[in-house]
């Protein structure tokens, strides 16, 4: 049923000052509605990196809880699945590519930090995870953000794409990833 915006108007502007601010502040117990307002009426200016850091925080927590798996590559697969999870909560109110690339560069040194021989495995789909994760990024840095961008990460992503390169070659979606963004 289709919502008549003048009846609702009609019906907000008899509402007192007191009435709306509880509305507004109900409403933003619900995370999506608190982030809606901050970035277009309450912080317009800096509601994005506020979101940026919540949400590099909530990454930190991800990544410190324990996750149930066989082996721990199935247990690195939960954590990147629920770190992506959160990204693609973050890009739902925030419209920056920056930000959204920054967060995917975070997530992906934090996964390229464990040790080497977590990446190769055969049956984990974790290279597989990590691989469609750098794919997001570097069509993020190459295709939607400005060319001087490209240089601030071109040499991690290089450094990403030759240490996949080396281990995970197998898999297709690696395979077809670049040896190097130029």
């Amino acid at each position: 049923m289709p919502r008549d915006k003048a009846f609702l108007k009609e019906q907000v502007n008899e509402l007192s000052k007191k009435e709306l601010v509880d509305i507004v502040l109900k409403l933003a117990g619900k995370r999506y509605n608190y982030e809606y307002l901050l970035v277009n009426f309450l912080d317009k200016e800096g509601g994005e990196q506020i979101l940026f850091e919540e949400t590099k925080e909530d990454i930190d927590k991800l990544c410190q809880k324990e996750y149930k798996g066989r082996t721990i590559q199935h247990q690195l697969v939960k954590k990147l699945n629920a770190c992506t999870k959160r990204i693609g909560e973050f890009t739902v109110e925030t419209k920056s590519k920056k930000l959204q690339a920054d967060l995917i560069f975070y997530v992906l040194e934090l996964q390229f930090d464990n040790p080497s021989k977590v990446f190769g495995a055969r049956f984990s789909g974790y290279d597989y995870k990590v691989g469609l994760l750098l794919k997001k990024l570097i069509t993020l840095v190459t295709k939607k953000l400005h060319p001087d961008y490209q240089i601030d990460y071109q040499d991690k992503i290089n450094e990403f794409l030759t240490k996949l390169h080396k281990t995970s070659d197998r898999i297709n979606t690696i395979y077809d990833l670049p040896q190097m963004i130029e």
